[in-house]
């Protein structure tokens, strides 16, 4: 798991049916969890806004975490961070 920041959206009105209906942010992770020059984009079924520090799960578990078992998705935003005591950038 990842812990980053929103830094926007992205808007795709041609996409993989199994996607259809589900909101895209832009994360990037925060020093302490890897290179923020190393961005990604995430499904976000939570409603994470722009700003916010987020959890992302990567691989086969973003796909569990957002119950989208069968689509093609790499990373999901599972949680929105209230407190992060010892993460950099919290």
């Amino acid at each position: 798991m990842i812990v980053g920041k929103v830094i926007g959206s992205i808007v795709s009105t041609r996409k993989n049916e199994s996607l259809i209906g589900n909101k895209f942010m832009v994360v990037e992770p925060l020093e302490s969890m890897g290179d923020p020059a190393n961005k990604i984009v995430a499904i976000d079924n939570i409603g994470a806004g722009i700003g916010e520090i987020v959890l992302v799960a990567t691989g086969s578990a973003a796909r569990v975490g957002c119950k989208m078992n069968d689509a093609p998705v790499d990373a999901a935003i599972v949680g929105i961070v209230d407190d992060g005591i010892g993460i950099t950038g919290v």
